[in-house]
């Protein structure tokens, strides 16, 4: 639902990942339907992927760009005016505590800091979801705990919703709603 935060729980192997690819049309599902926001994901994919903004497992940033190009490049495959763009990343970037870094390389921030980088940028379209896959993994503590507060600041302030995939137990609260993956199901 809208303004939730859903954690998705389950140990390596589980199906985590595989579900987000079916979510974000990387895999066709051969059975079901899904649907975001009403939009069935087979029938209107534009519609469904418009709704909704991702962090991968696997970190997606180039490197060899400032975070602003990184997130400007990303506004522009949306259609998204440079204007438009440029507010929009700004605004951003405050929201999770890297306004001073809009113009370093992704190269010269932490872990942590390019995780908050990627969560700017799957917001950069305003979707209505957010999907993070493992977004914590190899972050310390410190650093795992506040980006899940940022997530869940999001989802409070913005009314956004999440779907957080981990494996890890001590990312959920108490309030959080919790769906279990296993063996796919």
């Amino acid at each position: 639902p809208r303004g939730c935060f859903v954690a998705l729980i389950g140990p390596n192997g589980a199906g985590k990942t595989t579900f987000f690819a079916v979510l974000t049309r990387l895999y066709e599902n051969r059975a079901g339907s899904v649907r975001v926001f009403g939009h069935d994901l087979r029938q209107k994919p534009s519609a469904a992927l418009a709704e909704m903004g991702v962090v991968f497992q696997s970190r997606t940033l180039d490197q060899d760009l400032t975070v602003r190009q990184n997130l400007g490049y990303h506004a522009a495959l949306h259609g998204i005016p440079p204007r438009t763009a440029r507010g929009r990343i700004e605004e951003l970037l405050e929201r999770v505590g890297l306004a001073e870094r809009l113009d370093d390389k992704v190269r010269t921030l932490s872990g942590g800091q390019a995780r908050r980088v990627e969560i700017a940028r799957a917001l950069v379209h305003r979707p209505r979801l957010l999907l993070l896959d493992e977004p914590t993994v190899g972050l310390d503590l410190e650093s795992r705990a506040g980006i899940a507060s940022a997530v869940r600041a999001l989802v409070r302030d913005e009314e956004l919703s999440a779907l957080w995939a981990t494996h890890l137990f001590d990312e959920v609260q108490p309030g959080d709603a919790v769906s279990i993956l296993q063996h796919g199901r």
